[in-house]
């Protein structure tokens, strides 16, 4: 089978690519998906996501090698295995990422194309959002960006008013002007149901001849005519098949799979390589390096008035507002987990908010091993409030164990490898029970749960800290584009150093990791490589 584009992965930045690249008729483009449809209610379901949280049909359920900065822990890293990839099993919550991320990519790259303005043109680009148009959003465009203004939880109110009392103004739009501040997040969802990133532009797409998925495909290895990638081995339908491309192959698997398909095809570090008797293409150590994560840790408290557990918990409300959502697309199923949130300074000493702060109204303490049951949380009345840092210094790797496709890579997350990314938990754990003591949220908070009051001393802090930190699923920068050749993977075309024809297109081309979620960002990543391919 031959195509002019060959796209690996059909998550968010390949359904971006797979839709702008077909757009020209003499574009033959061909996508490979390991995994398969993504006709789940529960994927449709915005708050359906915990049930996918550990469902091997639609998620890879990867895990960490035991990282010492953690105790030894691993850790449970949900990543998509279906159409959308991860944008179809994830919380929907959605931010662009503020300016000065940009300006970072920018110095990162010597390339202005990837900078503030750049970027917001590719965000606005297929921006659809209920705030309306203005100079940094748009309307009408194919991803919906919505307000739960008016449907979110009365305790929303109680949690923007202790924010200002400690001096987090509001902010009305995460992905406006500024991101400092507190406000309600915004989701992608149309009529109450999750709209990934297959829903906006893959599907669309396929009404066009010159596109193919293949689904349930899993890429084994790039194939190469001397310098030049000419196409990928698969195994699709037990056997092995042959794809050629024509022009390139463009890998869009995440920051997970696409260093691993680069190493077992022999572009990476060379000693890891012959470890593992693979014939070195490339010896670049930086492949699977420089590996980015926000991670997150969770305070609980119960609530003196009613939380979304007693509308999911007791099981007659749980069947009234499943009734509700099937009928009216309306209720606590159609919304995201994260209701409201902030970014802000742990000290007035820092020039950017450094922490990401998210307000659930549910709290599922009671779920044991394999579950996160978000439709069955705990019976009392409880609320969340979680952090995560929102621009890491510590730095972990992803490398093949063998070479083997069909074994997992190795994710050595090193969470808390720089001490400073340790201080500033400590200083929002702090912030957050300054918070939680203020009249606003007092008025609605009962006690402290988890770690409990008696957790005081910093000893104390970062025992727990350590417990209980885990990831906020945003892996990236693993096959970094930079200026530099001797700390970077990719140019700022995002072509792989060191070989013709191929690039890499998703969160692991980052040069650093933006501040908030990233499933906007690839699709902005995906749109400005469209526009670069597309020119070349």
């Amino acid at each position: 089978m031959e195509a002019d584009y060959i796209i690996v992965g059909a998550g968010s930045a390949g359904c971006v690519l797979a839709d702008k690249l077909s757009a020209r008729p003499n574009n033959r483009v061909i996508v490979v998906e390991a995994g398969g449809n993504d006709s789940s209610f529960w994927i449709s379901t915005p708050i359906g996501y915990g049930r996918l949280f550990y469902d091997k049909r639609v998620n890879w359920c990867y895990s960490t090698e035991p990282d010492p900065s953690l105790g030894g822990r691993k850790s449970h890293w949900p990543r998509g295995r279906v159409l959308g990839g991860s944008s179809s099993i994830n919380a929907l919550v959605c931010i662009r990422g503020r300016s000065e991320d940009f300006e970072d990519w920018a110095t990162a790259t010597g390339d202005s194309r990837w900078g503030p303005d750049a970027m917001a043109a590719c965000f606005r680009s297929f921006d659809d959002n209920d705030h309306g148009a203005n100079e940094w959003r748009n309307s009408g465009g194919v991803f919906p960006i919505r307000s739960i203004e008016g449907a979110s939880h009365p305790v929303t109110r109680n949690f923007l008013d202790a924010c200002e009392e400690v001096g987090v103004s509001r902010n009305q739009d995460f992905n406006g002007e500024s991101q400092e501040g507190a406000g309600l997040y915004q989701i992608n969802t149309r009529d109450g149901r999750r709209v990934s990133a297959a829903d906006a532009f893959l599907k669309p797409a396929l009404r066009r001849s010159n596109l193919t998925v293949l689904k349930e495909t899993r890429a084994l290895r790039l194939s190469f005519s001397d310098n030049r990638c000419t196409g990928l081995v698969v195994e699709r339908h037990g056997k092995q098949e042959n794809l050629i491309a024509r022009k390139e192959v463009i890998l869009a698997a995440g920051a997970i799979d696409s260093p691993k398909l680069l190493q077992l095809s022999g572009i990476g570090d060379g000693g890891l390589l012959s470890k593992f008797g693979i014939q070195v293409r490339v010896d670049n150590p930086n492949v699977g390096a420089n590996l980015q994560d926000h991670v997150g840790l969770n305070y609980y408290f119960r609530s003196k008035v009613p939380t979304l557990n007693q509308e999911l918990s007791p099981i007659i409300r749980r069947f009234w507002n499943g009734a509700r959502y099937l009928l009216t697309r309306s209720g606590p199923l159609s919304l995201s987990v994260n209701q409201g949130g902030a970014f802000f300074k742990t000290s007035p000493n820092r020039v950017l908010p450094n922490m990401q702060l998210y307000l659930q109204l549910i709290t599922t303490l009671n779920g044991r091993g394999q579950s996160r049951p978000l439709l069955a949380p705990d019976p009392f009345p409880a609320f969340t409030l979680g952090l995560s840092n929102v621009r890491p210094i510590s730095r972990g790797r992803i490398q093949i164990g063998s070479a083997d496709p069909m074994d997992p890579p190795l994710i050595l997350s090193n969470a808390y490898g720089a001490t400073e990314d340790l201080d500033e938990m400590v200083e929002a754990v702090e912030f957050i029970r300054k918070l939680v003591a203020t009249k606003a949220l007092s008025n609605v908070t009962d006690s402290e749960i988890l770690p409990g009051p008696s957790v005081q001393s910093r000893a104390e802090l970062v025992e727990d800290i350590l417990q209980r930190t885990g990831t906020v699923y945003h892996p990236s920068c693993t096959c970094a584009m930079g200026r530099d050749p001797t700390t970077s993977v990719l140019d700022s075309d995002l072509r792989v150093r060191g070989v013709d024809a191929l690039r890499v297109v998703d969160a692991s081309s980052f040069p650093n990791i933006l501040s908030g979620n990233l499933n906007v960002p690839v699709m902005m990543l995906a749109t400005q490589a469209s526009n670069i391919i597309l020119k070349s």
